[in-house]
């Protein structure tokens, strides 16, 4: 039952916050400071497994199972989910990519309530390891 609000939740955060154009998605830069933002979990394999736990409850639905950004609810949005894979995110820091999910940026939510700083550096382990795959 918690799993389907937070499902719920995220929906309902991606309707009401509206979309952006794909030039504005490419313009999204974490702020400067982001950069030294430090890993907690890095080389950790049980906050990567337990990253792709989150990832197939909070993630999936938008950015795909292989984190193409083709997830079916993504699909509909603009700009489209991140490409994990993609050159742009893998060169990002993980501190940038921590900052990213926790702040948000229409269409896609701000997980800073939702997603305990743990669970959000597990999620970026996890992003690190579909770039492995």
């Amino acid at each position: 039952m918690k799993v389907a609000f937070k499902i719920f939740v995220v929906l309902a955060l991606l309707i009401v916050t509206g979309t952006k154009s794909i030039a504005q998605e490419l313009s999204w830069v974490a702020p400067e400071y982001s950069n030294s933002l430090k890993n907690p979990f890095v080389g950790n394999q049980k906050a990567s497994d337990d990253g792709k736990i989150i990832f197939d409850q909070m993630c999936v639905l938008c950015h795909g199972v292989k984190g193409h950004g083709n997830g079916e609810a993504g699909l509909t949005l603009e700009p489209h989910p991140a490409n994990f894979l993609a050159l742009n995110v893998k060169s990002q820091t993980d501190g940038a990519i921590f900052w990213k999910i926790t702040n948000g940026k229409a269409p896609m939510a701000t997980y800073f309530e939702l997603l305990t700083d743990d669970q959000r550096w597990k999620l970026v382990n996890y992003i690190r390891e579909l770039e492995k795959k």
